[in-house]
């Protein structure tokens, strides 16, 4: 299986890129919005991790992007932004699910479906 992570923060992508690697996963991880959009649009991915604050273009338009191009692959939204409105937003924007940070890597793994 084929990742995509999104993470500009060095320490959580670090952390998330290892446990996946250790899971026999497959990661692709950006920090860039705009470079990260470039990926999805060049790559096939089976999930997509997406951080809401990236510089360049944030997560949100990222999402729409993605699904204006007709691109189907699972976005899960990874976020510390855990307000009400930040979710709706995420979903609205094309997210599949919003997992706000910190989290539990059991709960990771729940939203993911992995």
């Amino acid at each position: 299986m084929r990742l995509l992570l999104l993470e500009d923060e060095k320490r959580m992508a670090q952390a998330l890129c290892e446990i996946l690697r250790l899971e026999n996963y497959e990661v692709d991880h950006y920090e860039d919005g705009l470079e990260g959009l470039a990926a999805i649009e060049s790559e096939i991915y089976d999930i997509i991790i997406l951080d809401v604050m990236l510089p360049r273009m944030d997560g949100f338009e990222i999402a729409k992007k993605v699904r204006q191009k007709g691109i189907d692959t699972p976005i899960l939204m990874l976020s510390a932004k855990g307000e009400l409105d930040d979710k709706v937003t995420g979903l609205d924007s094309g997210a599949d699910d919003y997992l706000t940070k910190p989290f539990m890597t059991k709960e990771y793994w729940r939203v993911c479906g992995l």
